[in-house]
C-alpha cells in the first residue's frame, strides 16, 4: 500500500513539473535578461567638464582677443550695440539715436543692455538655446556654448534678436547691483589691460 502511494505521488510530481517547468524556465530567462541589461548611455561624471572644455575652445576660436580675455577673466562678454535708435528701454523709451550702448552676455542669464557712460541699465533680453543633442533630455548648453550662441545671435543680427527676445525691465532676472558691480569690474579690467598692452608695445619698440 505504501509503495503504491509513493509511486502515485512520484507520478503526480512528475506531471506537475512537466506543466510548470516551461513557465519556470521562461521566468528565469527573463530575470537573467533584466540583470544583464546594460544602460545605453551610462552616466559619466566628467561629461559636463569635457563638454565645457570643448565649448571654451570653440568660443576662443570665434571671438576676438579682447572678448576672450574678458570672458576668461570676468565671466561675461561685452558687445557694442549697432542700432541707430538703440535697443529700447524696457519697451517704453528708446535710447537716444546715436548714443553708444552695449550688451552684457552672461551664460544662462538674459542679455542685459546698458549705457556705458552712466552704467544705466536699459533692459533684459531673454533668449534660450536648448541643447537637443545632450543625453537625459537635458536642455542646458555648456556655459561657454550658451555665451557663444548669444554672441553669434547678437553680432549676426542684433535687430532680429532684440525683436524676437522676451524683453523685460532691468532686474527681472538679473540683479541690477550685480550688473553694476560687473560693469565696474569691466572698467577696472579695461584700464589694467590698456596699461599692460602699452607696456608690451613699449617693450617691443625699444
Amino acid at each position: 500500500m505504501l509503495l503504491a502511494l509513493s509511486a502515485t505521488l512520484i507520478v503526480i510530481v512528475a506531471l506537475l513539473w512537466e506543466v510548470a517547468a516551461p513557465r519556470v524556465a521562461e521566468g528565469y530567462e527573463r530575470h537573467k535578461a533584466r540583470r544583464a541589461r546594460v544602460p545605453v548611455d551610462v552616466y559619466d561624471p566628467g561629461r559636463e567638464r569635457r563638454a565645457e572644455q570643448r565649448a571654451r575652445r570653440l568660443l576662443r576660436s570665434c571671438v576676438n582677443d579682447e572678448e576672450w580675455d574678458m570672458y576668461r577673466e570676468l565671466g561675461f562678454i561685452r558687445v557694442w550695440g549697432g542700432l541707430s535708435g538703440g535697443p529700447g528701454q524696457g519697451g517704453t523709451q528708446a535710447t537716444r539715436a546715436g548714443a553708444p550702448y552695449a550688451y552684457i552676455i552672461y551664460p544662462h542669464k538674459p542679455i542685459v543692455a546698458y549705457l556705458p557712460q552712466t552704467r544705466e541699465l536699459l533692459a533684459e533680453y531673454c533668449v534660450a538655446f536648448p541643447d537637443e543633442t545632450r543625453p537625459y533630455g537635458s536642455a542646458r548648453l555648456p556655459d561657454s556654448d550658451d555665451a557663444l550662441a548669444k554672441w553669434m545671435a547678437l553680432t549676426g543680427d542684433e535687430r532680429h534678436l532684440v525683436g524676437q527676445a522676451n524683453m523685460h525691465l532691468p532686474g527681472r532676472q538679473v540683479d541690477p547691483k550685480q550688473v553694476r558691480r560687473d560693469l565696474w569690474r569691466l572698467t577696472q579690467w579695461e584700464q589694467s589691460r590698456l596699461r599692460r598692452l602699452a607696456r608690451e608695445q613699449r617693450t617691443t619698440t625699444s
